[in-house]
């Protein structure tokens, strides 16, 4: 059987990254080139195309993390002049509602009370339209009530109703 002998990495097809070949007293390397090809390189020669890759890889990696810390510094700062624009507009909505209400209650307390028309003689001066009798109790005639005061309807109550003339809340008893 033949002893193999050494061969030169230029007659062995270089077809995987990081394969080596011995060619004393040099050490190849499969390495693939920055056109991307695979090509045996002497082993110093194919570290220092590792190492200029692999660092300007480190680079592009770099530079996009200080954009990208760039880009979320700046989306902060938006989001806190935003938050501070909101308060601000909201204090200042607050403020002018303050002061509407101020100005309303103002105006409210120089507006002369509403004045009621007085009441007939003897009627009760939470109803208007007809005479509500002064009486222990008041119901609607004709309706269920049991007196000893009866009023015709309808009535329009303009104060309490404290008689329960009106059923259904709609402002007028004994409809």
């Amino acid at each position: 059987m033949p002893t193999p002998s050494a061969t030169a990495p230029a007659s062995s097809a270089c077809l995987t990254e990081n394969a080596t070949e011995k060619y004393a007293p040099k050490l190849f390397v499969c390495t693939k080139t920055d056109a991307g090809k695979l090509l045996w390189m002497e082993q110093s020669e194919s570290k220092r195309v590792v190492d200029a890759r692999a660092a300007a890889a480190a680079k592009v990696a770099a530079e996009k993390a200080a954009a990208d810390k760039a880009a979320a510094d700046k989306a902060a700062q938006e989001a806190a002049e935003a938050a501070r624009q909101k308060a601000t507009a909201a204090e200042a909505a607050r403020q002018q509602q303050a002061a509407a209400a101020a100005a309303a209650a103002a105006a409210a307390a120089k507006a002369p009370a509403p004045v009621r028309p007085a009441a007939p003689s003897g009627c009760d001066p939470n109803y208007a339209g007809g005479c509500v009798p002064i009486a222990s109790d008041v119901d609607c005639a004709g309706g269920s009530g049991n007196g000893p005061a009866y009023v015709r309807g309808p009535v329009t109550v303009i104060g309490s109703d404290i008689y329960g003339l009106d059923n259904d809340r709609d402002g007028v008893g004994c409809e």
